[in-house]
């Protein structure tokens, strides 16, 4: 799979995954999942407004697509911020590319299952195999953790032609 974007949202999505020295993000890696050998304590997680919902517009469920393959992102009741802003009312997407959710009281991983948009994207255009593919959407706080409950789209089916 090879997740393709605008080189100005590549950069404001490192950007904001590297962070600013001196703060938690520039530390550890932005999403790492923790190593076996140090078991990960639980995160706070941020509250979700009351009937918060992420959803998939495009591609629709069952569809039969072609590489480049469109996705647009939805929310209703919770905005959107970049990466490493706090609000409570927000949050930024991921999107899960055949794979379960990850634990909700840690960082969601960040590898090719597992696609952050820290800077606040709205939209992204993937190539994917040919093949049937699962995607869902994950929307994380300021540090990557999901809210409580967690913000989470329906899953959606493709088939790659």
């Amino acid at each position: 799979m090879i997740v393709t974007r605008s080189l100005p949202a590549l950069l404001a999505t490192a950007l904001v995954a590297c962070g600013e020295p001196g703060s938690p993000s520039a530390e550890q890696p932005t999403g790492a999942a923790p190593s076996a050998a140090t078991p990960a304590a639980s995160l706070p997680r941020t509250p979700a407004p009351a009937g918060a919902e992420a959803y998939i517009i495009e591609p629709a469920d069952g569809a039969v697509v072609s590489n480049p393959v469109r996705v647009v992102f939805g929310l209703k009741g919770i905005g959107v911020v970049p990466a490493g802003i706090e609000r409570p009312d927000a949050g930024h997407h991921h999107l899960l590319i055949d794979t379960e959710p990850p634990p909700f009281d840690q960082p969601i991983p960040a590898d090719e299952r597992h696609v952050h948009f820290g800077g606040g994207q709205t939209e992204t255009t993937i190539t994917l195999a040919p093949g049937r593919h699962r995607l869902q959407l994950l929307l994380g706080d300021h540090l990557h953790v999901p809210h409580e409950p967690p913000v989470m789209s329906a899953p959606v089916t493709i088939e790659v032609q």
